[in-house]
């Protein structure tokens, strides 16, 4: 596992050479300690908060209360094209017809334009999460030629959790109610005993991403 010290080394030393640096954020729980750690080393690095419109409206609270809590700079970005658009042929709203056309709307498009203006760009996935993630390495190519770092890889569900606990991060409040893996709210169900925490999202579906981690990288 990638240790904090080695952690805050590696972002310190994008830093000494120059790189334009950004990361991303869910807002969900375990996402917090990443933002928890890299706010040391960069106070107002710039965090972008994909907002497709579709949120469940207590992870845009959560949002505000961290930002406010942590002392960041949150950076909202939303999809070019209004939600009376996205409809397939018959009038349904994609989400219910295609949802990876939804999500290359709501979410892939708007931070590919980010990624333009920067070289790294530091995400929290975990290689514990799905099989897709499992493959992936700490460092990877994204589009435009960004470096994608993933200090988070081979962290577990645990130490996300100890983390969490040591430093009295509060916890998203869908939580109590069941939901742990929050996305969009038309595609994200609470989970239960016999789901691993991603089938939550686009249940009944053969999905398990968005595309934030399949099609913004590099094929190698």
């Amino acid at each position: 596992k990638m240790e904090i010290t080695e952690i805050k080394a590696k972002i310190t030393e994008y830093q000494q050479t120059g790189k334009r640096i950004f990361t991303t954020s869910s807002f969900q729980s375990h996402s917090l300690v990443l933002l928890h750690i890299i706010r040391e080393i960069i106070p107002k690095i710039p965090i972008f908060f994909i907002n497709t419109g579709y949120l469940f409206p207590e992870t845009v609270r959560f949002k505000d209360e961290i930002a406010d809590l942590f002392d960041l700079m949150v950076l909202d970005i939303k999809p070019a094209t209004p939600k009376y658009l996205q409809k397939d042929r018959n009038g349904k709203l994609l989400y219910t017809s295609d949802p990876d056309h939804c999500c290359s709307i709501n979410k892939i498009q708007p931070l590919e334009t980010v990624l333009a203006g920067y070289d790294v760009w530091i995400n929290g996935i975990r290689a514990d999460q799905n099989a897709i993630r499992s493959t992936m390495k700490a460092e990877q190519v994204a589009p435009r030629s960004t470096i994608r770092f993933h200090p988070m890889l081979d962290w577990d569900g645990k130490k996300i959790l100890n983390y969490l606990k040591k430093y009295n991060i509060p916890r998203h409040p869908l939580e109590e109610r069941g939901y742990i893996s929050m996305g969009c709210e038309p595609c994200t169900r609470k989970i239960d005993s016999e789901m691993q925490v991603r089938e939550a999202r686009w249940f009944g579906l053969n999905k398990i991403e968005c595309g934030l981690h399949t099609d913004l990288i590099t094929k190698e």
